[in-house]
């Protein structure tokens, strides 16, 4: 049997508490443990109530979810957390405090189940576990927050393969396809450091999933990579560079 998941809902505004109620009655293996109307009350209400997923809105009086969620990142077993907001622009920040979920309002229960059952996938060690290795790793992110037309998604960055630069916009080419990313090459390359490489300067590879060179005409080479069909191509001025690093691994 299926054990129950405790949701704790976080909004200042009393109606928007009342909506994710009701998009939640009735779901199966699903309870609402009780509502908080800001980040204070909300950390009070995480240690009263022991939820497992947290649906915490950002814009607060006071304490504001964002400094919420990060100081539940910081304690032992936290729980999952999935912001609804209205705004679209604080997805980056909200998944660097490891929330794994971002939905817009009005939230949609589809997508609001979607999130639910990845919270449910996701254990309460496993979350700590997570929060370690970003802290581990000097702050930089294990996901990535990106575009498509499903909304915002958060990709493991165990799944990327390269990036390419187009005019403003950065694609992330992954296992399963591509999503669009508001980071700079440059902001990914002072993150992830050395796990990167520049085989072309419209071009990041990570450097753990090269698998080495191939040829596609006359002078000119492609990066292969570790389950994905075509790598990025490699300029004249970067190919000495990846050579010799291939030599080495």
């Amino acid at each position: 049997m299926q054990a129950v998941m405790k949701v704790l809902i976080v909004d200042d505004e009393p109606l928007g508490r009342m909506r994710l109620r009701r998009l939640l009655t009735g779901l199966p293996d699903i309870s609402v443990a009780g509502e908080a109307d800001n980040g204070q009350q909300a950390l009070a209400a995480v240690d009263s109530l022991q939820p497992d997923v947290v649906l915490m809105d950002i814009r607060m009086p006071g304490l504001d979810g964002l400094s919420a969620a990060r100081e539940l990142a910081e304690r032992p077993l936290a729980p999952a957390v999935i912001f609804c907001s209205a705004y679209d622009e604080y997805a980056i920040e909200a998944f660097e405090a490891n929330a794994i979920g971002y939905l817009l309002k009005p939230v949609n229960q589809d997508k609001l189940l979607q999130a639910l059952a990845k919270a449910q996938r996701l254990s309460r060690p496993q979350l700590a576990s997570f929060s370690e290795g970003v802290a581990q790793a000097g702050g930089a992110r294990s996901q990535l927050a990106a575009k498509s037309r499903r909304g915002i998604e958060l990709l493991p960055f165990a799944q990327a393969r390269y990036f390419i630069a187009d005019h403003k916009y950065v694609t992330v080419f992954h296992t399963g396809g591509e999503l669009l990313l508001d980071d700079t090459l440059k902001e990914l390359e002072d993150e992830f450091g050395a796990r990167l490489l520049r085989v072309h300067r419209n071009a990041l590879v990570v450097l753990e999933h090269i698998q080495g060179l191939e040829r596609i005409e006359l002078g000119q080479y492609r990066v292969k990579l570790h389950n994905i069909l075509h790598g990025p191509v490699v300029s004249r001025r970067h190919l000495p560079d990846v050579r010799k690093l291939l030599e080495q691994l």
